[in-house]
């Protein structure tokens, strides 16, 4: 059994034999499933009630470990294993294809306390990269690890390895066929590809538990066709996940290419806790500021206070939050505002 396996379910137990922490601690979580051109008019019934169930059972689970008085590391560990496992995301399981018509995996997870972080880039063969990432900031003196020697340290630690055909799935090989076929010539960096659902698609979640301590983890099976063993922002710390304890804890999703160059994640800490702004107008003006320059994509917030927010510029973000006042999901823009508290 594995050591980060045993870890969740301990704490899922405790979820039935000890009952939730005081109603006064502020523990909270949010999660995202990525952000994108995700419209009603493009969604059946079914399909929307598929999302809504699974984003609800990984924010739900994440929470009861948090009210049972689990850590919000285990919290946000548990609810990107639950997307991850889901073949409705861009991550683990659901992860896109590349060129060469393979998966390659990226993950980071960080904490608010002392600001340890582990993350993992272009791994094949891991089924859940986010516990690879946790396992790289336990137990190794790394930060990152990528390709052939991140899955050399999974098998290490006995980590679930399976073939890369495990994450096969034809919907997101029609998706591969149709950005091929648009990519005629190799784009600049920061060009818009005829779909912008290609450079989308990331799951996350950040929290804060009942002693204040901040955490995030993201992971993603990147850009649509990427080549030459393009890395996104994700495992990137201060780009696409980051954590403090003295500000807010940060996951996003969307153009990973953005989210490196305006460090997206440490930047909306950064105004929280050096220019006193809220969490959830510090991510909207980054969010929107990131829209100026061409960025699109969100983010889900929760500060050290335990407010949960998010921001996002696309017409629809997969994303739920809970707290003591129940669970919210919710997918289209016109839901709520943009900026969701």
């Amino acid at each position: 059994m594995k050591l980060l396996t045993l870890q969740v379910i301990t704490l899922s137990i405790l979820v039935a034999t000890t009952g939730f922490a005081s109603a006064n601690a502020p523990v909270g979580i949010v999660i995202h499933g990525g952000a994108g051109t995700i419209e009603r008019s493009k969604m059946t019934e079914e399909q929307q009630k598929n999302y809504e169930v699974t984003l609800a059972d990984a924010v739900n689970k994440g929470y009861e470990l948090l009210a049972a008085g689990g850590s919000s590391l285990d919290a946000v560990t548990l609810a990107v294993t639950v997307l991850e496992d889901s073949p409705l995301f861009n991550a683990g399981k659901g992860a896109v294809y590349t060129w060469d018509e393979t998966h390659e995996l990226d993950a980071a997870i960080m904490t608010g306390q002392k600001r340890n972080a582990g993350a993992v880039a272009s791994v094949t063969n891991v089924k859940n990269p986010i516990l690879l990432a946790r396992a790289i900031m336990e137990q190794s003196e790394h930060v990152m690890l990528t390709g052939k020697g991140a899955e050399q340290f999974a098998a290490a630690q006995q980590l679930d390895l399976v073939e890369n055909s495990y994450f096969n799935s034809e919907f997101r090989y029609e998706a591969l066929k149709r950005a091929k076929q648009a990519q005629q010539k190799l784009p600049h960096q920061a060009a818009i590809v005829a779909d912008p659902n290609w450079k989308m698609g990331t799951v996350g979640a950040v929290a804060i538990d009942n002693s204040g301590n901040l955490a995030a983890a993201t992971s993603t099976g990147g850009m649509t066709a990427k080549r030459w063993g393009r890395v996104g922002d994700v495992p990137v710390i201060g780009a696409g996940n980051f954590a403090d304890n003295s500000s807010c804890a940060v996951s996003g999703t969307g153009h990973g290419e953005y989210f490196i160059r305006y460090n997206v994640a440490a930047d909306i800490c950064a105004r929280v806790k050096y220019q006193g702004k809220s969490a959830a107008s510090a991510a909207r003006e980054v969010i929107d500021e990131l829209l100026q320059v061409g960025g699109t994509g969100g983010v889900i917030v929760v500060d050290n206070k335990g407010e949960l927010s998010w921001a996002f510029n696309t017409p629809g973000m997969y994303r739920a939050k809970r707290s003591e006042a129940g669970t919210v999901v919710e997918i289209f823009a016109d839901q709520s505002e943009k900026a969701g508290k």
